[in-house]
């Protein structure tokens, strides 16, 4: 039986050397290879993992382990991630809610986390929705504000 550490790293390989779009596809495949795992499993590994998924065309997407290491180079794409995907952005005090294209949220909420800020807590993604936690109401504001400009461009 492999580790968490082992069933990592062959779901890293994996997703590098082939195109899985799914959370069933990547069960199947490991347990092809004789690596037994559920899809909470598979699920709860791609979010500790952080992947995220990118489009690959005519309405596809794959798993892909996010590239992104500058912080410089980090905020351009979460610019760019913001104006091509994220459709909405809402506040309650200091809570905010992004909705995103299906599948995108892990990969905006994974640049947002990247960037270390100290007025943003934490952030929580799903498939198209993201929380994210600012340390004030007026923490909120202010992201609240920069958000949408970002989603405008």
């Amino acid at each position: 039986m492999l580790s968490k550490d082992q069933r990592h790293r062959r779901i890293q390989d994996i997703i590098a050397q082939d195109s899985i779009a799914t959370q069933a596809e990547l069960v199947a495949r490991l347990r092809a290879e004789g690596i037994v795992v559920t899809q909470a499993t598979v699920s709860r590994d791609i979010n500790e993992l952080r992947l995220v998924r990118l489009p690959v065309g005519k309405g596809r997407h794959r798993y892909s382990l996010a590239q992104v290491n500058h912080h410089d180079t980090t905020q351009v794409e979460l610019e760019r991630l913001f104006q091509n995907f994220v459709t909405d952005v809402d506040r309650g005090e200091n809570v905010l809610v992004i909705r995103t294209a299906d599948g995108h949220a892990t990969g905006v909420a994974l640049l947002l986390d990247r960037l270390r800020r100290d007025d943003i807590v934490g952030t929580i993604a799903g498939e198209d929705t993201i929380f994210v936690v600012a340390r004030s109401v007026q923490d909120g504001e202010v992201l609240m504000e920069e958000f949408n400009e970002m989603m405008l461009g």
